[in-house]
């Protein structure tokens, strides 16, 4: 059975978001890799995509007061509101889709200063047309499942400046485009693993989805082994493969109604509780549970996956990002070369500062010299470690 191809986002464009004054990542691809000196960027790309998911579900004024509103959140010694834009595709051979949202404040408030959704239609594509635009609460939609730009436009005020036209109209089911556009935003997964949170012993409960630390870990393994078994023996052979010690993980509900993850190695009779197993395992199951995931998030997000697994386990570990990506879109940061050495080079780009400390962005397959290097048999990693890279060295940025 064939799957749907998920909604991807061909590039993304932000002004005035801390370091991000004005920066336009084009080009992405169903997995982008991206490098970078430490402070060079990377994680507020993450911010932003995490920002724009939480406006949707949790509310701007919750996402803003969250990152120290306007004062922490515009870049330093710039003006005008935060520009985030998104364009991508439903689904292949569909129409270019625009997401533009600028935020502003004002009296100490989040307010949206515009929000619009654009796209061609016919079969020259024609010019752009925007099917939903506001300003500050007060704007018009065209409803119908292919918006033209002759339709009729309908007002449709919202309950206040501080509320997404998108977010609003996309629970009713006269906007098509826009709630695929809602529920696209809202299944991203940015995740933020981390070793310790994936050793708690949470309320039982099965949950579908991995939360963002990993706190709910053992959660995930009950509801994979109700739910879907077969899924969940895949997972744990390719763990076997990378850890050939392992033989199962187990979610065990104890009497108080609390949830521990056990997990047995192959030469010992009985398992051993999650806290005493090592970080890296623990992060390479709890990455395969996001990637195997039988209905994945849409796009998924996942910083430095090298943090606490050995480096030969890494190439492998690209490769399972790959074939995820057939199924959602993946956007990784990492500082090894291990991980990028079996990418495409369209897969990588370099994040850097310039003196006034601003963010930018250079892919790599623009990179002349790298590409008849690669034509040569050099590896991407490697090239990346000897200098090669035109960006993004922090040793000759120290020099200059």
């Amino acid at each position: 059975m064939s799957i749907a191809s998920p909604p991807r986002i061909h590039s993304l464009r932000v002004r005035n978001y801390r370091a991000l004054h004005d920066i336009n990542l084009e080009k992405l691809t169903p997995l982008t890799v991206l490098l970078g000196p430490n402070g060079s960027g990377k994680s507020t790309v993450f911010d932003v995509l995490a920002f724009l998911s939480e406006c949707f579900s949790d509310g701007i004024r919750k996402a803003w007061d969250k990152r120290g509103r306007f004062r922490e959140l515009r870049s330093r010694d710039a003006s005008g509101p935060i520009v985030i834009e998104i364009k991508y595709r439903e689904h292949p051979k569909t129409p270019l889709i625009t997401y533009h949202l600028e935020l502003d404040e004002q009296n100490n408030r989040p307010i949206v200063r515009h929000e619009y959704l654009s796209w061609s239609r016919g079969a020259a594509g024609g010019k752009p047309f925007r099917f939903l635009n506001y300003e500050q609460g007060q704007g018009e939609v065209i409803t119908g499942e292919a918006p033209e730009a002759e339709d009729t436009r309908v007002p449709r005020p919202l309950s206040g400046p501080d509320v997404l036209a998108v977010s609003t109209l996309g629970t009713l089911a006269e906007n098509p485009r826009v709630i695929a556009l809602r529920n696209f935003i809202t299944s991203w997964h940015m995740s933020y693993l981390s070793a310790d949170a994936a050793r708690g012993s949470p309320e039982a409960g099965a949950e579908e989805r991995l939360s963002a630390t990993g706190d709910n870990l053992p959660n995930v393994i009950q509801y994979l082994r109700e739910q879907h078994p077969e899924r969940l023996e895949h997972i744990f052979t390719v763990l076997r493969q990378r850890i050939p010690k392992i033989e199962r993980v187990e979610a065990e509900v104890l009497a108080d109604s609390r949830l521990l993850l056990l997990i047995k190695d192959a030469p010992f009779s009985k398992p051993v509780l999650s806290r005493f197993v090592s970080d890296g395992t623990l992060k390479l199951l709890a990455y395969l549970t996001v990637l195997h995931d039988p209905a994945p998030p849409k796009l998924i997000g996942i910083e430095e996956p090298e943090n606490f697994l050995h480096p030969r386990l890494l190439p492998e570990l690209a490769e399972e990002c790959r074939q995820a990506s057939e199924r959602a879109q993946l956007l990784i940061t990492t500082h090894s070369p291990f991980f990028i050495n079996p990418l495409p080079v369209e897969d990588v780009r370099v994040l850097y500062r310039d003196r006034k400390g601003y963010t930018h962005a250079r892919r790599v397959a623009d990179m002349p010299r790298v590409r008849s290097l690669l034509e040569e048999g050099a590896r991407l990693g490697e090239l990346w470690m000897e200098g090669h890279f035109e960006v993004g060295d922090p040793l000759a940025e120290r020099a200059d």
